[in-house]
């Protein structure tokens, strides 16, 4: 039976159809929506932040015939297939082989962790290719500011020296494959590589030259820091090692000490004048920098920034130190007590920058400025031009003992640190202290004359040898004058004079606890029988030295006497104040411990008044208070007292 026309006239038209729609299907492009969270994992997503190679890397492997996938069973075959120059720019080859090398390495991490010498053969390799690519491709580093994946590439060339350099040093530091070159540092070969090593511009702490580790900066991370502030640039960062314990107690030698946990900023180059030269070569040369000192390295005849990290050698010094259960068990005489007061510097001592020196209060530590001391080493203006000095003291002692401790542990560092007190670090010292050290800050800043020692001989009617015993023996305590090198003071919730809750039932009840080291209760009691004449009735001296929350009390005689000591003229103050009760007038208020009238100076350039409890000095608002006071001291150094006390007040 014959088909109809039409039917096969239709059937033609089918086919045709059927066969388009094919050929569509294969030749075709479809579209679909594209999450905005895809966004960044698109144009940084790579080896590093997503485990898989990134876009430009897999357009590179497609170029010269070859799938991802492929390179993660056959790597070594695809990284000598973009070694040709088929297809692909020095850009693309460079940056796609460094990536490649990376994820040698990381695999080599993951299945072969004992295989330390091709880790870091694999390692340097990566870092070579980006630094071939930073400094040898045809466009420099400025040209391709812009670009998605120079950044990236910046972070493979860091990536790879950070695993490179704390791996090596894990490895070798104290092995002696490891051969020293003077005071240059040290020489390793392994895998074909002569590796050559030093961080002679870094200064470790203790008369250290070679750190105990050197930890990743990225590696660590802290609860109870709000921020973690870096720089970005070139390099790998971290921190040198050099002691486990932070706090000795009494068992120092030395009333100071620089941070146990200096930041390192590390950098490879690789020699050659070319590109082929530096591709040629297998030499590596590694230098340590002090990110404080130095914000920027030449590489290949190139400036470029120095990456740094400012806040992991300062979290891990807190993170070790121990203060806080010290400064309890301390103030009750118990445990490893703290028999002095000691200076930490934050980093390592810099004759150009001036100093602030941050006193903490009663039973506390330098744990009371973890914030403050941050954010202040955060704005990059007051890190250029300070270094923070921490003083750790026993708040267990009495006002006019520790005054004057701390004053001969900060003379002991400054003459240690700048003989000839030439320095501009010796020069203009800020000094900053909440609660206790307020009070203490307040007097290094003040004359006695003959005030104080003139109130005891009047108490305690003291004539003849007595009173010249008495005289020797208190004046350190009762005699002093402001502070040489102080250029500025900043008062945080300080009761200048005195405080009510120190005589409420709970205090009295932790007044009955403290205790003070037995070699300073032997010299107090000691004062206190001179004092006290045979026969006399009296058995409380004017200093009331056996009890440091007593001294805090606003009825203590010490604490009543300073308050009236004149503040050096040449000085100017400032006043930050807490408020915790504001349903009262301000001059009624308190921040729930010291009240605004103990704490309000007149004279002072400026007051600020915050809402909050006694801890003001970790809110936000008296950080930025404290750093425009900073940045005013620095614009009226050199103003003399007149000018710099104009600026400070500010607005």
């Amino acid at each position: 039976m014959s088909v109809p026309r039409f039917v096969r006239s239709a059937c033609r038209w089918l086919a045709l159809l059927l066969a388009v729609s094919m050929l569509a299907a294969c030749a075709g492009v479809k579209v679909s929506p594209r999450d905005s969270r895809d966004y960044m994992s698109l144009r940084r997503g790579d080896v590093l932040s997503t485990g898989h190679l990134s876009t430009p890397t897999v357009a590179a492997l497609q170029v010269v015939g070859l799938e991802a996938e492929a390179c993660d069973t056959a790597g070594e075959d695809c990284r000598a297939a973009l070694g040709r120059p088929d297809g692909l720019s020095e850009e693309q080859r460079l940056s796609a082989l460094a990536e490649l090398w990376l994820q040698a390495a990381l695999d080599l991490e993951r299945v072969q962790p004992q295989d330390g010498v091709a880790i870091a053969a694999a390692y340097l390799e990566a870092a070579r290719h980006a630094y071939a690519y930073l400094f040898f491709s045809r466009r420099g580093p400025g040209e391709r500011a812009l670009e998605d994946r120079q950044t990236q590439v910046r972070d493979y060339y860091n990536f790879a020296v950070q695993q490179l350099v704390s791996g090596l040093f894990e490895r070798y530091h104290d092995s002696p494959q490891a051969r020293p070159e003077g005071s240059e540092g040290v020489q390793l070969e392994l895998a074909g590589w002569r590796v050559h090593g030093h961080m002679s511009e870094v200064r470790l702490a203790r008369g250290r030259s070679v750190p105990d580790a050197l930890l990743p900066a990225a590696s660590l991370s802290f609860s109870g820091m709000r921020n973690q502030y870096r720089r970005d640039g070139l390099g790998a960062e971290l921190v040198a090692v050099t002691d486990k314990r932070v706090v000795k107690g009494g068992s120092e030698e030395l009333p100071w000490s620089e941070t146990p946990f200096p930041a390192v900023s590390m950098v490879a180059a690789f020699p050659g004048e070319t590109l082929a030269a530096v591709l040629a070569t297998r030499e590596a040369h590694i230098t340590g920098y002090d990110p404080y000192r130095r914000d920027s390295v030449r590489l290949a005849g190139v400036d470029v920034p120095l990456a740094a990290d400012f806040t992991s050698g300062y979290g891990l010094w807190l993170a070790r130190s121990g203060f806080a259960s010290q400064a309890l068990l301390t103030l009750v005489g118990q445990g490893e007590v703290l028999q002095q007061p000691h200076v930490y510097l934050l980093q390592p001592y810099d004759p150009q920058r001036r100093i602030v020196v941050m006193l903490h209060g009663l039973a506390s530590s330098p744990e009371a400025w973890i914030n403050v001391a941050n954010e202040v080493m955060g704005d990059e203006s007051l890190r250029r031009n300070y270094q923070i000095w921490q003083v750790y003291y026993p708040t267990n002692a009495p006002l006019a003992v520790n005054n004057q401790a701390i004053r001969e542990a900060l003379a002991a560092t400054l003459a240690h640190f700048d003989p000839a007190g030439t320095a501009p670090a010796s020069q203009g010292m800020v000094l900053v202290g909440h609660s206790m050290g307020g009070v203490l800050s307040r007097l290094m800043v003040s004359s006695s004359g003959e005030r104080l020692w003139e109130a005891v001989q009047e108490k305690y009617a003291l004539e003849g040898r007595r009173r010249e015993r008495a005289e020797k023996m208190l004046a350190p305590y009762l005699r002093f004058e402001p502070l040489p090198g102080v250029g500025r003071a900043v008062f945080i919730a300080a009761p200048h004079r005195g405080t009510p809750f120190a005589e409420n039932t709970l205090s009295r009840w932790a007044a009955s606890l403290v205790r003070l080291p037995v070699s300073l209760l032997g010299r107090l009691t000691e004062v206190t029988a001179l004092l006290v004449a045979p026969g006399s009735a009296s058995a409380a001296p004017v200093l009331r030295p056996l009890n440091s929350i007593d001294n805090l009390s606003d009825q203590d005689p010490f604490v009543r006497l300073a308050a009236g000591l004149p503040i050096s003229p040449a000085v100017p103050y400032h006043s930050i104040i807490g408020n915790d009760t504001p349903e009262l007038a301000l001059r009624d208020s308190s921040d729930g411990v010291v009240p605004y009238a103990s704490a309000h100076l007149e004279g002072a350039a400026s007051e600020k008044v915050v809402a909050s409890w006694h801890s003001v000095q970790e809110t936000p608002e008296a950080i930025l208070e404290l750093r425009r006071i900073l940045h005013a001291h620095l614009a009226g150094m050199g103003a003399g007292a007149a000018g710099m006390m104009a600026a400070a007040a500010g607005d």
